[in-house]
């Protein structure tokens, strides 16, 4: 939640860097500390960089990327995860058998191995030239869009679009505080969508599989657990590939309710019904559900650029909370020293999916191929959720355009107007 007033003393690389050092200390703490009080200390550095990997990389790539291929580079940045959860889950199942230090040191080792390569590749790279805009660098901005924008034609066009509605904040308010969230009601509406996008994966109840599938496939006694887990984080892998198709072609709305929430909580019930009516049946302990891997991509654009930086800490926040919420409750439901429901605890996340999914139809906006600016615009239209879609937006251009037109016919409907003119011509 700290990340908005952090975002004001340091580019989006510069978070990225300091997510890398805390990796960094974080793991050598780990690995050469034996109590038990340092160990805990190092995972908490750990997590914190952790989440400043997730929270300022996701606001890099939403800052820079164009408007069409904004979902395809949140679907890489889930991709990328999803392949390093599935490189520590076969790390993790070979080293755990070796006896002493090196069954865990060996995989804390391998973490350096992405933070060095991120860090160098930083320097490659430009800044993100909305923030550069926003903090009175224009120069640096138009540099930094060239370099990654493959026509360079439109970068004038682009970089006048972000500092108007730049502009247009600033006139509102000349700082961000954690209270412009809620105080104005735009941006309250604007931080609600984000939290409850971010926070759509938790309510999936995915979640609990996620983090205790090798246990729950265990428990259930179906097959080999590695295998399964493995098998749980490759299916994941393909859902992200083919949910970078749907995000890109078919919208974020359909996406999310159809291929998200609500399929996961049919195979929830479907697992679950099928545990009371056959507990003793082996097929009752298999399902896997999908969620849409681009709960975050909501998070990042539906802000605004004065604010996005606070509103993407706050989503995130509630975010990891609810995740965490989930994992920690599941072992006292499903185990069977507990309540032992099994898989009976799809039970609870059915409705979730569902009342989850209900509002998402109703309240979230379609803003497939917007840009951020445009986002901007329809947000201060207070436009209804069913109209984003739909809506032709018209920009400083635009706007500047009609106004030109307007004079015109003012002047030339004018007799007078028309003839003087006419002279001052001649």
């Amino acid at each position: 939640m700290t990340v908005g007033q952090l975002a004001m003393l340091g580019g989006r690389k510069t978070m990225i860097w300091t997510g890398a050092l805390l990796i960094t200390v974080g793991d050598i703490l780990m690995m050469v500390s034996t109590s038990l009080g340092a160990l805990y200390a190092g995972r908490l550095i750990l997590g914190i960089g952790n989440g400043f990997f997730m929270t300022f990389s996701q606001l890099y790539i939403q800052e820079c990327s164009p408007a069409k291929f904004r979902g395809l580079g949140i679907s890489a940045f889930q991709f990328w995860t999803s392949i390093g959860t599935l490189i520590g889950t076969i790390v993790d199942n070979f080293t755990a058998p070796i006896t002493g230090k090196n069954s865990y040191l060996i995989p804390l080792g391998l973490v350096y191995i992405v933070p060095f390569f991120i860090c160098i590749g930083l320097f490659f790279i430009p800044e993100s030239p909305r923030w550069l805009l926003h903090h009175g660098k224009p120069e640096q901005a138009r540099k930094a869009l060239l370099w990654l924008r493959p026509e360079p034609r439109t970068v004038e066009l682009e970089i006048a679009d972000i500092q108007a509605a730049i502009n247009a904040e600033q006139e509102l308010a000349k700082k961000a505080s954690w209270i412009d969230m809620f105080k104005d009601p735009v941006d309250r509406r604007r931080t609600m969508l984000a939290v409850v996008g971010v926070s759509t994966q938790a309510a999936s109840g995915a979640m609990f599989m996620i983090a205790y599938g090798t246990y729950f496939f265990e428990m259930a006694g179906v097959g080999s657990p590695f295998a399964n887990a493995c098998i749980l984080v490759a299916v994941g892998v393909v859902a992200i590939i083919i949910n970078s198709f749907l995000v890109t072609h078919v919208g974020r709305r359909r996406m999310f309710l159809f291929w998200g929430l609500i399929l996961c909580g049919i195979c929830q019930m479907i697992i679950a019904v099928l545990d009371t009516t056959q507990p003793a049946a082996e097929s009752s302990r298999k399902g896997i559900g999908m969620i849409s891997s681009y709960a975050w991509l909501s998070g990042g654009e539906l802000p605004s650029q004065r604010l996005r930086s606070h509103t993407f800490g706050l989503a995130a926040a509630i975010g990891f909370l609810g995740a965490w919420l989930a994992t920690f409750t599941a072992p006292y439901f499903i185990n069977p020293d507990s309540l032992n429901w099994g898989p009976k605890y799809g039970y609870i996340w059915f409705p979730s999916c569902f009342v989850t999914a209900a509002f998402i139809f109703f309240f979230f906006p379609e803003v497939k191929g917007r840009t951020l600016e445009e986002i901007d615009e329809m947000f201060e239209a207070r436009l209804p959720a069913r109209k984003f879609r739909k809506y032709v937006c018209v920009g400083r251009g635009a706007v500047d355009k009609v106004e030109s037109n307007e004079t015109r016919e003012v002047v030339w409907g004018n007799e007078k107007a028309a003839a003087e003119a006419t002279i001052n011509t001649a």
